[in-house]
């Protein structure tokens, strides 16, 4: 029998396969969408990066890369672009004694003996202490050996066979000029920080990553430098002295063009012995090399003082007319005696007070002054605080506070009851010779028409005046052995007692010698003293400024003059017309 199905169960079964291959479709078509939509992320991703790799990119990974390629610490360069610090990578000789038992075998540190090993490494470096090293190895403490090994070195060391001999890489600091301008630069430590002089004041900057890209030029002339150390160490050894500074200013800009002080020290190379000195020693007077004579140093500069006296006068309105006749005789002073090193007639004039350099003549001018008068010019010359200059050692002068008493303002006039850096007297002198204009002085290089205004001392009158004179000393006075031809240097001697346990000490001197040149239009001073010289053939026998620290300045003017642009000239000269009648008038 035959069966058929009912016409309403056909209808459900073809209904429910349409909604399934509906669902089925939408299913397909959402994850269509999905894929699409994933696509499209992914595209826009790709074409994001490719968009910035294609602009920050690049700059972004250049400045990655010219960081890598920069040293760790940025460069020191002169005034003209020679470089005086520079930073590299470089080998150094370490000893660790546990080597060997970090390799696992636990023996001792050495294959060899202390000794063999020590004279290994005496046939590659020639100039290495066999004894230090030997007991450095024997102590069976880690720590250097050497620092600054070279490739080829280093490869010999290796074959020495002592695992416990390594050569770790490390950034190296290196002056290129050895010991030229050591206490300008200073050094750099072994935590990698500057100390003492510009490497300590430039630290931050040097290593910057951003700022350690551009050198940092120094007003230094390495020319100037080289010739103001040659002669100072001459001139310090010729008379047995212990010790010399030196400086070159310009006086319209600050600039230091040179500053030296001796016994100078080899910044690749710093021992303890040359940033310390023990108590007792420095009591003894001995200072380390490192020791900056020129600005943390300080001293009674003795008659270079004078002038300033005398412009002190002149600018004040006290000195009117320099022919004015003064007493030249022993006299008292609250209880004091003045008195001159050797009789020099009843009267002199003011010329002829600086030509002869008398301590009596300056007494009465100071008298005729006013003692607070002095004290004034000298507070507006500096005198009574630390030199300007970037570097981190510098002295504070010995400087009486409060009102200055008759004697004290006598005394300070010739030169001594003040202590000053040698820094102090150049910069005083550049006010006293530029026009009359104090600047403080700068180891950072000034462009063009960038100087600072400074303030003023001296009336331009007086600055003309005092070029006269002091050009007049190097022509008739005590400054002649300075007097290089056709430079027309102008400048004082000054030789004064070092003070010392219950008074001065007549057998120790601080001979100076500070002079400004062209004087027809000064552009440099130019300062240069010795410590206790002692009387050789090389200065007569003689122990003052004149014979000694003079012609160290009559040596360098003509060597750094054609560097800095002033050439020899026998045709010109200051006019001192008015002054040689008054410099002939003598008893």
């Amino acid at each position: 029998m035959t069966s058929y199905a009912a016409p309403h169960a056909i209808v459900t079964s073809q209904s429910g396969r349409v909604d399934y291959r509906r669902r089925a479709l939408l299913v397909a078509q959402a994850r269509m969408l999905l894929v699409a939509l994933a696509f499209v992320l992914v595209a826009g991703t790709a074409l994001v990066r490719i968009a910035w790799i294609g602009t920050a990119g690049p700059a972004r990974a250049a400045t990655s890369m010219a960081e890598a390629l920069l040293p760790p610490r940025g460069e020191i360069t002169d005034r003209n672009g020679v470089p005086l610090a520079r930073a590299f990578p470089a080998y150094a000789l370490w000893f660790n004694p546990r080597a060997m038992a970090e390799g696992g075998d636990g023996g001792p540190p050495l294959v060899k003996s202390p000794e063999e090993v020590a004279r290994e490494l005496k046939a590659i470096f020639p100039d290495l202490d066999v004894y230090e090293v030997t007991e450095k190895l024997r102590s069976g403490r880690a720590g250097y050996l050497r620092r600054r090994v070279l490739p080829e070195d280093a490869n010999r060391v290796i074959g020495i066979g002592e695992l416990a001999l390594e050569l770790p890489r490390e950034t190296d600091r290196h002056y290129p000029q050895g010991s030229l301008a050591a206490h300008v630069l200073g050094y750099v430590a072994a935590d990698g920080h500057g100390r003492v002089g510009m490497e300590a004041v430039l630290d931050e900057q040097l290593l910057d990553p951003v700022r350690r890209a551009e050198p940092v030029a120094l007003s230094i002339d390495m020319r100037v430098q080289g010739a103001l150390e040659d002669e100072l160490r001459s001139g310090m050894r010729a008379v047995d002295a212990v010790g010399a500074a030196g400086i070159v200013l310009d006086v319209d800009t600050g600039e230091v063009l040179a500053l030296a002080s001796m016994p100078e020290f080899d910044p690749n190379d710093v021992q303890t012995s040359d940033v310390r000195v023990t108590q007792e020693q420095y009591d003894r007077g001995i200072t380390a090399p490192a020791f900056n004579r020129v600005t943390n140093q300080v001293y009674e500069l003795g008659s270079t003082f004078k002038p300033l006296t005398v412009a002190a006068a002149i600018d004040s309105g006290s000195i009117t007319d320099l022919s004015r006749r003064y007493g030249a005789t022993p006299y008292v002073a609250q209880g004091r005696t003045i008195r001159d090193s050797h009789p020099l007639g009843d009267t002199l004039n003011t010329p002829q007070m600086l030509i002869h350099s008398s301590n009596i003549v300056t007494g009465h001018i100071v008298d005729q002054m006013g003692a607070d008068t002095l004290r004034k010019y000298m507070a507006d010359l500096g005198m009574n605080e630390r030199p300007y200059i970037e570097l981190p050692a510098r002295g504070f002068p010995i400087w009486q506070s409060g009102e200055w008493s008759r004697i004290r303002g006598i005394t300070v006039g010739y030169g001594h009851g003040l202590s000053v850096t040698p820094l102090h007297l150049a910069s005083a002198y550049a006010a006293m010779v530029n026009g009359g204009i104090w600047r403080p002085a700068t180891l950072q290089r000034v462009e063009p028409g960038q100087a600072p205004r400074g303030r003023r001392v001296f009336k331009a009158s007086t600055s003309a005046r005092m070029n006269q004179l002091l050009r007049m000393i190097a022509v008739y006075g005590t400054g002649r052995n300075a007097n290089a031809p056709g430079f027309r240097v102008g400048g004082k001697t000054g030789s004064a007692e070092k003070p010392g346990n219950g008074g001065y000490r007549r057998s120790s001197l601080v001979s100076t010698f500070a002079a400004a040149f062209p004087m027809d239009n000064p552009r440099y001073v130019v300062i240069a003293m010795l410590d206790e010289p002692k009387g050789t053939v090389a200065s007569s026998y003689q122990r003052t400024a004149a014979w000694n620290a003079a012609p160290i300045v009559g040596r360098l003017v003509p060597r750094i003059g054609p560097q800095l642009g002033v050439l020899p000239d026998a045709n010109r000269d200051i006019d001192l017309t008015d002054l040689r009648p008054l410099v002939g008038d003598l008893d």
